[in-house]
């Protein structure tokens, strides 16, 4: 299980970083400029703080797998990432509307993806908590 904490750190980093280009692959300049103030920044803020939660996780389970794996807090730790997961999982499938993405080859990709990454996700950190509960 250590590697697959390992492969998804790789993962959560690179999906933190990929929150830079944001701004410019969803027009924020244009799409933002009816926004108030406070909106606005709320909405670079935000983004900002998910990317540097992402990052967190990734770093957790790349430099601390045997503790996920192996502690009584690494199991709970676990448990919260599955749940986080979980839960984004679920919007992914529930909350974002097919409109988004149906008929539009590269955001049907990305969707499809995406249900995999969180899939695989919750599996792997459902599984280090079921396994590393006792531990």
């Amino acid at each position: 299980m250590q590697l697959h904490l390992k492969i998804i750190g790789c993962i959560l980093i690179i999906l933190a970083a990929i929150h830079i280009a944001f701004p410019k692959r969803f027009n924020w300049k244009a799409e933002f400029v009816s926004l108030s103030l406070i909106n606005r920044q709320v909405m670079y803020v935000h983004t900002f703080f998910i990317a540097l939660v992402v990052f967190g996780m990734g770093v957790l389970c790349l430099t601390c797998a045997n503790d996920l794996v192996n502690t009584r807090l690494g199991s709970k730790i676990a448990f919260g990432l599955f749940t986080f997961w979980f839960i984004r999982w679920l919007c992914q499938l529930f909350v974002y509307s097919s409109k988004l993405w149906r008929g539009k080859r590269f955001e049907t990709w990305v969707h499809i993806l995406f249900i995999f990454l969180w899939t695989y996700f919750c599996i792997v950190f459902f599984v280090v908590y079921w396994f590393s509960h006792g531990a």
